[in-house]
């Protein structure tokens, strides 16, 4: 049985500039398998985060294949498909957690939680899941998540880590295979961050959920299964 997830091929981004080409990846081989949580360290400006955003499908490549393994024993690199397609691919198998929540201020947070799923009602492809049955998944999540009480409040009515928790419980409304985090308790107190670093570490045990974590807190990314290295656009496994 095959447990990989996502594997690159030679993956390659560069930036197009007055001065010339700036490689910010360089040809990255790697796997990440089915159930894992992997943090992706490094210097500010390595490219971890524009690596993150390829394997998410929010950026595209230069050069080099992406390809996801689905449950159905297929693959497909995602960069292949229209851009209807790849919005339908993203909103079914993919999570992200950003370092700032990206609430939308005007609803609440049950409403913000609920984004991901009107949108996939709309797409009417993939998953199908029915407008009750999300409801009910985004008020679980809420409350497993321990802000159910809160979901009737906007967004600048929630503490910083209340707001994150709404962004957690929003990428995974729809069951994701893998969710992408990139520094998602960089604007957290320390106590905070911890907080929802343990309630990843406990929606991957009870989901089996695949986490792929940039972070710049080396005591978090040394508690996941594995830590790799970005330096200077090449991904190394990281040693101490």
């Amino acid at each position: 049985m095959n447990d990989n997830l996502i594997q690159t091929e030679g993956l390659k981004k560069s930036f197009f500039t007055p001065a010339g080409e700036l490689a910010v990846i360089k040809s990255i081989n790697s796997i990440f398998k089915k159930g894992e949580i992997v943090s992706i360290v490094g210097l500010s400006g390595a490219g971890k985060s524009t690596f993150l955003h390829i394997l998410g499908t929010l950026d595209s490549p230069t050069g080099g294949k992406v390809n996801y393994f689905l449950d159905e024993g297929q693959y497909i690199d995602p960069f292949v498909l229209n851009p209807l397609d790849l919005s339908v691919f993203r909103n079914n198998y993919i999570g992200f957690i950003f370092q700032f929540h990206y609430l939308l201020p005007e609803f609440s947070a049950l409403e913000n939680v609920m984004m991901p799923g009107l949108i996939h009602l709309e797409h009417k492809k993939g998953k199908r899941f029915t407008k009750e049955y999300l409801t009910e998944r985004a008020k679980e999540l809420l409350s497993d998540l321990g802000i159910y009480n809160r979901r009737q409040h906007k967004a600048g009515e929630l503490s910083g880590g209340e707001q994150q928790r709404v962004a957690t419980a929003r990428a995974l409304l729809l069951d994701p295979m893998v969710v992408f985090a990139d520094e998602p308790t960089g604007n957290l107190d320390s106590a905070t961050g911890e907080e929802l670093f343990k309630l990843l570490l406990k929606i991957n045990e009870t989901k089996g959920t695949t986490f792929v974590i940039v972070t710049h807190n080396e005591y978090l990314s040394r508690r996941c299964h594995r830590v790799l290295e970005m330096k200077d656009g090449v991904l190394e496994s990281f040693s101490v």
